[in-house]
């Protein structure tokens, strides 16, 4: 039985949290840690706490690290010492140094680290990765991901300039922002063996971050001649928003719409793109689907579907791809010292 709950930050995804778990879990009693002092109770909390002590002597039963990356860590280490489960929004951190340390302690408390890289509990997405696996397109050859959406427009009621994605200080970027996905591409096409990239600030943003990311990632050859290669765009300056994912094969070639939710295929020897399924997900429809999954890991003791280990290699992957764009050299994944000149 859940009864205590923390949520750690008050922008907008801690509030969207918030909401979840009033829902899920109604009768819990939920408690708001944030480094404002206000003692004005949110809308469906019960508590506010502006010290990591109050939290602490609340003694939640699961948090969810919803704060800037930059004090992800700094967070949620207290809370997994006293074996607390938790969910820690993308990404896990801004940096990979301390993650390691952060994994050793939840397995020695026992507690349940999950990182909320929620777009894999779309449906829509998992209809493309099963279908791919079904090998309905054949051997995969090659992949293109994109996603872009322009700053400003993210959330029009606020000052982009005071965001989280605008400000290297609190994790911003393209980079660790839209890391989701790097993310997914992992879970669907293996490990990444090695990233060439290039980080750019294009436009005129008021930010001291990249706004566009470009990256080449090269998969883990799982004993073909050809490994897998996959071009992968993020962006903060593109009007149109888009996020979409390609997968280019012997048989033809398969494409996801994670705003429409459409999945589409072009089969070999055809002359245009075929709907074969759809499902346009409610706005908090994957975040429901990833609670209720983590509190289910909770009541059984499991593995989570997406572990502080894909957290941390999102992170190792990130960081070889800022390594490659400053050297101009190929980046190996796990050996950061390792790199070849272009």
């Amino acid at each position: 039985m859940i009864k205590r709950i923390l949520i750690v930050g008050l922008g907008s995804i801690g509030k969207r949290h918030l909401s979840i778990a009033r829902e899920l879990l109604p009768q819990a009693e939920i408690a708001v840690l944030r480094h404002k002092v206000d003692r004005t109770i949110p809308d469906g909390a019960d508590h506010i706490f502006s010290t990591m002590v109050e939290a602490l002597a609340f003694t939640p039963q699961l948090a969810v690290i919803a704060n800037p990356a930059t004090f992800h860590l700094s967070a949620a280490m207290p809370l997994a010492e006293i074996g607390v489960h938790l969910l820690i929004e993308k990404p896990l951190s801004a940096t990979s140094e301390g993650v390691e340390e952060l994994l050793e302690t939840c397995k020695k408390t026992d507690a349940v680290l999950a990182i909320g890289y929620n777009l894999r509990f779309l449906q829509s997405l998992q209809k493309f990765k099963s279908i791919l696996d079904d090998q309905v397109i054949g051997d995969v050859w090659s992949v293109r991901s994109e996603i872009g959406q322009y700053l400003p427009s993210w959330r029009p009621d606020s000052d982009y300039q005071k965001g989280v994605s605008a400000q290297h200080a609190l994790g911003g970027g393209s980079l660790l922002e839209l890391s989701h996905e790097i993310d997914y591409l992992r879970w669907i096409f293996g490990e990444v063996d090695w990233v060439q990239a290039i980080l750019t600030q294009q436009s005129d943003l008021a930010i001291d971050v990249e706004d566009t990311a470009h990256l080449i990632l090269g998969f883990v050859s799982n004993g073909s001649e050809r490994p897998l290669v996959a071009s992968v765009n993020l962006d903060f300056i593109r009007q149109d928003t888009m996020r979409l994912c390609t997968a280019i094969g012997s048989l033809g070639s398969l494409r996801w719409n994670g705003i429409t939710g459409i999945v589409e295929s072009w089969a070999l020897g055809t002359t245009g793109w075929q709907e074969i399924y759809k499902h346009q997900a409610t706005r908090d429809e994957s975040y429901v689907e990833e609670w209720k999954h983590f509190i289910a890991c909770i009541k059984q003791p499991s593995q989570p579907f997406i572990t502080g280990e894909d957290g941390l290699r999102v992170l190792q992957i990130i960081e070889a791809a800022r390594l490659a764009d400053n050297s101009k050299s190929q980046v190996k994944i796990g050996g950061l010292n390792e790199s070849r000149e272009l």
